[in-house]
């Protein structure tokens, strides 16, 4: 496992570069965002998304979310009418996962087999944004929660420990929360949130 300290507030460019060189390459990462940290990959690698899974132990029905860089790369992956882009607008960046419709550029294996929905959020930490902004599209991400456990990794050292080579890269960019996102679906005729998190939800009740 690649190690790089990142700083929080003024992430360095050449630790971007070098961490964004390795997403291309394949490479499965731990990350900081605004809620925990998440592991990811890049959107078209199948064999990381499996590598991720078994880390997490997921089932195919897992929902991944796409980490955006902006409210316009996320309208490329997702459907958004003048209602959803106003309240989007008013909650991004932020802690909040946006469940949408689809649209045809997002990679069917990781579509809502039913619904054909997908996860996407505009993460509000400068790490983050630093690496999908030199990447030039989203990261695809889940929550860094162990199997059988509740709460989210929290300490870069443990990670290190726990994770040790069944990740390429661990972004430390300091101390990150143990709360997952709100999430709110978007996709039928009124919000619904789905599950309360960091972020407030009146807005959408």
């Amino acid at each position: 496992m690649q190690y790089l300290s990142i700083h929080p507030r003024d992430p360095q460019p050449r630790l971007i570069r070098q961490a964004v060189e390795r997403i291309r390459a394949g490479a499965v990462l731990v990350y900081p965002t605004d809620s925990a940290y998440a592991l990811g990959c890049h959107i078209g690698d199948k064999s990381a998304l499996e590598r991720i899974r078994s880390i997490r132990k997921l089932d195919e029905r897992h929902n991944f979310t796409l980490m955006c860089r902006d409210l316009s790369e996320l309208s490329t992956y997702a459907v958004v009418d003048n209602a959803s882009y106003r309240l989007l607008r008013a909650h991004t960046p932020g802690p909040y996962t946006f469940i949408l419709k689809a649209t045809s550029e997002v990679p069917r294996r990781l579509l809502h087999p039913k619904r054909k929905t997908i996860g996407l959020r505009v993460p509000d930490n400068r790490v983050t944004l630093a690496l999908l902004e030199e990447l030039g599209e989203p990261i695809m991400s889940v929550t860094l929660v162990m199997p059988g456990e509740d709460l989210p990794l929290a300490d870069t050292d443990d990670m290190r420990e726990r994770l040790g080579n069944a990740v390429d890269l661990l972004v430390d960019g300091g101390g990150c929360g143990l709360e997952p996102t709100t999430v709110v679906d978007l996709s039928g005729d009124v919000p619904t949130v789905l599950r309360q998190g960091k972020g407030h939800s009146a807005a959408f009740e």
